[in-house]
């Protein structure tokens, strides 16, 4: 019964178009009703507590880093590299967005930050290289949710605050699956620009490659900082937000010049808007998720789950397929903080370990972001390039199942993301 109440109040406030947050909110609230004990005081010191954690305020500062990028000519200039490695070769735009995105991800950590970016200067150039605005929205768009699985992500720090994993565990564990997903990505390229009659751009001469090289060196500097500084502990995960937030500022004012004091009011004001909107969505799930702790929905849940549980794959396979199917009609921050806190007690039950849940939890929120009806990720790049939904969801299919493929092999095979993890972290 009362997982039944959870799951019709939610949806239903969702339904008649309430905010993601309201309906949290009054979720928790109908659970106190049914359980006989609403008080108000326990409502506003959940929200309260739910805004006031530490480890929370990485997201704002990678919010902010990200926006400085894209203002002060980093993610520019990350692109601009791209194209002097690999525009040259057949369907070589299309690489270049791969390996600008996987770039830009580690910079970031918003996918709809780098998908708009990618769209504003790539496909404009795919299209005047011959590839359809569909196949090259397509693209941008499956390359940009790369930025969610590779650090610093946004929706891994909020996986990391939501489950009490460790963060920088999250971050290491999610290098290989992210690069996994950009190889896949480039091979589902090669097969399907074969037969395109495209015109690839002109071979640059290696003393420009290194000139290149040498202008997006300090952009290229702040992933290196981030890892090394996370993995030997320089600093704590909301300290390298902070720091890849003042190292953006520093490059994109003093060093290459591109964002002018005035423009300053504007990026952080849309980062102040943004961090908001997430930070009050955690507070408002705390509400919620408070309440399924005392009303026991994690136990209802892992009962409900009891027939898969000696089987940890069969039983992950059954966690993808719910993210996935949500996925299609929600976005990935309401997937995190709805059913992070009642899957993930069912999966530790069944000996996963929590790390490998969290990594594979975000690939499958991932992909629900390039999932039709809804893929907020295609919702941006359509945006961006002006291209109907219709092109994109036709362009975007053949790297859709490429990352699906990806998903499926490290669920099936768990050790591509726990081996090298537990070697990095050694």
């Amino acid at each position: 019964m009362t997982l039944a109440i959870f799951v019709f109040v939610l949806f239903a406030g969702l339904a008649i178009g309430l905010p993601v947050a309201y309906a949290l909110i009054l979720t928790g609230v109908a659970l106190m009703y049914h359980l006989d004990f609403y008080d108000a005081q326990i409502v506003a010191q959940n929200l309260l507590n739910g805004a006031d954690s530490f480890p929370l305020m990485a997201v704002p500062f990678f919010m902010l880093a990200g926006a400085i990028m894209n203002a002060g000519g980093l993610s520019g200039r990350i692109v601009n590299l791209a194209l002097a490695l690999v525009g040259h070769i057949k369907g070589g735009l299309g690489y270049v967005t791969i390996l600008a995105a996987c770039i830009l991800a580690s910079l970031s950590g918003s996918a709809a930050a780098d998908a708009a970016a990618l769209s504003t200067l790539l496909v404009p150039m795919m299209m005047k290289a011959g590839h359809s605005k569909g196949r090259s929205g397509g693209l941008v768009a499956s390359s940009g949710i790369i930025a969610l699985v590779i650090p610093p992500s946004i929706g891994l720090v909020l996986i990391g605050v939501t489950g009490n994993i460790s963060i920088t565990g999250l971050f290491m564990a999610g290098i290989v699956p992210g690069i996994l997903m950009g190889l896949s990505l480039s091979v589902t390229w090669f097969l399907v620009s074969r037969t395109e009659n495209t015109q690839p751009l002109p071979r640059v001469e290696r003393k420009d490659i290194m000139r290149t090289l040498v202008e997006s060196f300090w952009a290229l500097l702040l992933p290196v900082i981030i890892i090394v500084g996370l993995r030997f502990g320089v600093f704590t995960p909301t300290e390298a937000g902070v720091v890849a937030a003042v190292y953006a500022l520093f490059v994109a004012t003093c060093i290459y010049r591109e964002l002018r004091i005035p423009q300053l009011y504007e990026v952080f004001l849309e980062s102040a808007k943004m961090s908001a909107m997430v930070i009050f969505l955690v507070a408002a799930a705390l509400v919620s998720g408070w309440m399924i702790t005392i009303a026991g929905l994690p136990q209802q849940v892992t009962s409900l789950v009891e027939p898969f549980k000696h089987s940890p794959t069969l039983m992950m396979l059954v966690i993808v397929g719910l993210i996935i199917l949500i996925g299609t009609a929600m976005d990935m921050i309401p997937i995190v903080l709805i059913l992070v806190p009642v899957l993930l007690p069912a999966a530790v039950a069944s000996g996963i370990d929590p790390v490998y849940f969290g990594i594979i939890f975000m690939l499958a929120c991932s992909i629900g972001l390039i999932t039709p009806p809804v893929g907020a990720v295609l919702n941006v790049v359509a945006g961006a390039t002006k291209a109907r939904m219709v092109e994109l969801i036709a362009g975007v299919w053949p790297f859709l199942l490429a990352q699906c493929i990806v998903l499926l092999l490290l669920v099936i095979f768990p050790q591509l993301v726990l081996t090298p993890y537990r070697w990095i972290m050694q």
